[in-house]
Parts: structure tokens; C-alpha cells; sequence
């Protein structure tokens, strides 16, 4: 989803530039996204901030950089850059990783195994002021959250009085939660990538909570979903 038919200009950090390159190469497709420009680690892209005439939107940051790493970074940025948001983009994939992403201020976190769907999926849902984990390890968190049963259910129940889901968003939760991706559920469902997305983004509105991995939990707790 474009913001207004704005474009969202982004910088890229990281210390490889292949990785950079490859960013890029997949970002520049889409009329939405700006790559305005790019740093090997957090001193080098914040001199490209102060030399950027362009308000930036959105970093994607690794966390293992030189000088000034990415959860650095990500917390110079929230501190003193509040409009820009970041996501962490690593090959990372302990939770202690995303919990400290997500202190510092980051809106996302991507394992670089993500595709390209799913890449330019969470950056239009964190331009959406919503937060962002990749499935991966959504399914991996959420298999914690619910094992030791850490779940709100109170909010929970508060919340879901409120909902409403149709049965085409009931079908594609229950293919979210199975791990399926939104190209596969579009072709599973005979329908669109953007229509998944589209239901995807409109049942986390519904129920207020901040990503997919919160929405199948709300689901499970509240009986929408059951999980085997």
C-alpha cells in the first residue's frame, strides 16, 4: 500500500555491499519505495542523514556492523529522529535479538532468509504504523508465548467483543497461521497477493493488536482459531 501516492525513501545499512546491491535491486521495482542512499555501518549512515535533502521514512539496518551496530543506530534514530522509522534486517534469529531491536525503538525485524513478498510486505505494514517480526520467527514466538501461556486474556477478551472477522478473513487466518505466505494464500484462495495483504492488515486494525504474530494469538485465545 503506497502512503498517499508518496514515495517512502529509505536508506540501507550494512557493512556488505552485495547485500546492499541486492536490497536495492528488489526495492527499486516498486513505485513506492526510494532507496535515497546507503552506509557500511551506523557513523557512515547517519553522515548520509545529515547530507540527505530528502526527509527519510525508513532505515533497514543489519545489527552486526562496525563502529556503530544496528540497535545503536536504531536508538540514535529514535532518539533524535522520531518520524524515521527502522527495521532490523539479520541473520539473527534468537528472541533475545528482537526484544532488543524492539527496545531500542525498531518498528520491525526481518531474518535476511525473507523473501521478497514478504520484505516489501513489512515495509508497507511498518509505514502503516504498525510493528513487523517475519514469520519465521512469529511461529517461533508464538509457540513460546502460547507453551508458557504468557497471554493477556483479559485484554484479550476486552478486545474481542468488538471483533468481527468474514469468513474469507477467517480462511485466510487460519492459512497465516498454518506459515503459509501471501502469494500462497492468494493462490490457494484465488485471489491477489494485495487482497491478502489488504485482509491481512484490516484484521490486525480490528483487533488492535501490533503484528501477525499477536493477531493469531488474539485468534487461538479467544477461540477464532484453533491451534493444534
Amino acid at each position: 500500500m503506497a502512503q498517499n501516492n508518496k514515495k517512502t525513501n529509505i536508506l540501507l545499512a550494512d557493512d556488505h555491499h552485495l547485500v546492499r546491491d541486492g536490497i536495492k535491486s528488489l526495492l527499486i521495482k516498486y513505485d513506492d519505495f526510494n532507496v535515497v542512499g546507503e552506509g557500511a555501518d551506523g557513523v557512515e549512515l547517519l553522515k548520509t542523514i545529515e547530507h540527505t535533502e530528502e526527509p527519510i521514512d525508513l532505515i533497514l539496518a543489519d545489527i552486526n556492523m562496525p563502529n556503530m551496530n544496528g540497535l545503536e543506530l536504531c536508538q540514535h534514530i529514535t532518539n533524535n529522529y522520531p518520524h524515521t522509522k527502522v527495521i532490523i534486517l539479520s541473520m539473527l534469529d534468537h528472541e533475545k535479538y528482537v526484544s532488543q531491536a524492539l527496545k531500542a525503538g525498531a518498528k520491525g525485524y526481518l531474518l535476511k532468509s525473507v523473501n521478497e513478498e514478504e520484505l516489501v510486505f513489512a515495509i508497507r505494514q511498518v509505514m502503516n504504523n504498525l510493528f513487523y517480526v517475519c514469520s519465521e520467527l512469529t511461529h517461533q514466538l508464538l509457540s513460546k508465548t502460547l507453551i508458557s501461556g504468557q497471554v493477556n486474556v483479559k485484554s484479550l477478551a476486552d478486545n474481542a467483543e468488538k471483533v468481527d472477522f468474514s469468513s474469507r478473513e477467517i480462511e485466510i487466518l487460519e492459512l497465516i497461521a498454518e506459515g503459509y505466505t501471501n502469494v500462497e494464500i492468494a493462490d490457494k484462495l484465488f485471489t491477489s497477493k494485495r487482497t491478502v495483504e489488504g485482509h491481512r492488515l484490516q484484521m490486525i486494525t480490528k483487533t488492535g493488536v501490533r503484528n501477525t504474530a499477536a493477531l493469531v494469538k488474539f485468534c487461538i485465545t479467544n477461540g477464532i482459531l484453533h491451534y493444534a
